[in-house]
């Protein structure tokens, strides 16, 4: 990825280059298959592996009939990384979305409500600005998703530089230019890009109406 010219941004460093799950941060490109499938029967969700050595890496098991309104994004053994909530429309205009770190009814009753990051959809487009929340006294980093999904792609911006960090297409099988179903993509991140905020905006763009 070309490297980002003039002054970084304050938080880029500890946001960018870490990540929120530094393990899940890497170095050199990651490309992972997104099965848009849970692996529970009769539950929605998605099933993530790495490429390069099959291994899964997340998992999304929704049990609930209103999963478009509550999830959680889970590591292969079941941990929670991270809970996505629907928030009331604002005059019936605009949708968002609240992520917090971990499982949220923990959270709750310890009396942590701060959100990680918002999610909003942006008006009369095919795209949703993302705003995180650093803890480090400064302008909190954003980042930026568009999508068609008649043409079958997504693609993340982080904002400040207006760099692509991730994207995502359906995913060809062993034969050249052989599209897989409807719901088994490719997610392709950038160095240094916290693949489980990738997959995060993934499901919640996927959960707009």
């Amino acid at each position: 990825m070309e490297a980002t010219r003039g002054k970084k941004h304050p938080a880029e460093d500890r946001m960018c280059g870490r990540g929120i799950f530094p393990d899940l941060c890497s170095p050199a490109p990651v490309r992972l298959t997104v099965w848009c499938k849970s692996l529970l029967f009769h539950g929605h969700g998605y099933t993530v592996y790495d490429d390069s050595d099959g291994r899964m890496v997340f998992r999304v098991d929704n049990y609930a009939h209103d999963w478009r309104q509550e999830t959680v994004l889970m590591d292969y053994t079941g941990n929670v990384l991270l809970t996505i909530r629907r928030r009331r429309k604002i005059l019936n205009l605009t949708e968002s979305w609240e992520a917090f770190k971990g499982d949220k009814d923990v959270q709750r009753m310890a009396g942590e409500r701060r959100p990680l990051f918002k999610a909003r959809k942006n008006l009369g487009s095919h795209s949703c600005t993302v705003s995180m929340f650093t803890g480090y006294g400064v302008k909190p980093l954003g980042y930026r998703m568009n999508w068609s999904r008649d043409k079958e792609w997504w693609k993340i911006y982080q904002a400040v530089a207006n760099t692509p960090v991730a994207e995502v297409s359906r995913k060809c099988g062993s034969m050249p230019k052989k599209l897989l179903d409807k719901d088994v993509l490719t997610l392709r991140v950038q160095p240094g890009m916290d693949q489980a905020l990738a997959m995060a905006m993934i499901m919640i763009t996927n959960s707009m109406r």
